[in-house]
């Protein structure tokens, strides 16, 4: 039962969307403007560097909380124990599912690395410089964020990922790759949308 609510709540906290949030405090509908994607990207290119940081750490946070969620609610200390990656992945359905936000979400990459930050801080900091590299090379976050993904694997492995938290770890990467179809559909057009226009 304590697993249960712990996964529960995960989710309910992945569902706070603070670029619908942000957006509302600036009188915008972010899923009205730009790719209408509530995502770190999209805010942007609609509303500039300063509320994009602030639903880029939002949604981070996000990811670690839910993480957290699962080391107390399994009452391991293991932070590469199954419940971790479990609630992990909650969180990251919370985001692109978002129960408060009639499920149109985001597309879960900044809650993952808030997963990584929590049970696997050094391949949380290689994906996101990975991922803050590409980003500025192509000005693409969706190419940044695929790599950034692909890199995570291996990293996960070499840092003693095993077991029952690889499956829950390839589903949150399964999610995130499921969300960026569209993007990816674009990007092989090679008409994808730049972060900055």
């Amino acid at each position: 039962m304590v697993l249960a609510i712990g996964l529960l709540a995960a989710y309910v906290v992945g569902s706070v969307d603070f670029a619908v949030i942000i957006g509302r405090m600036h009188g915008i509908n972010i899923h009205e403007v730009g790719s209408g994607n509530p995502g770190t990207s999209n805010v942007l290119r609609t509303m500039g560097k300063g509320p994009a940081v602030m639903v880029l750490i939002g949604d981070t946070v996000k990811g670690v909380i839910g993480a957290a969620m699962g080391l107390i609610a399994s009452g391991s200390p293991d932070a590469l124990g199954p419940w971790v990656f479990a609630a992990g992945f909650a969180a990251v359905v919370g985001h692109c599912y978002p129960i408060f936000h009639k499920f149109r979400g985001g597309k879960g990459v900044a809650t993952g690395l808030g997963v990584l930050i929590f049970a696997l801080p050094l391949v949380a900091l290689i994906t996101g410089a990975v991922w803050a590299l590409l980003t500025r090379l192509t000005r693409t976050a969706s190419v940044a964020s695929m790599a950034a993904v692909a890199v995570t694997i291996p990293l996960a492995w070499w840092q003693g990922v095993e077991g029952v938290s690889w499956a829950w770890l390839l589903a949150t990467i399964a999610l995130v790759v499921f969300r960026h179809k569209g993007n990816i559909q674009r990007m092989v057009r090679g008409d994808e949308q730049k972060v900055v226009a």
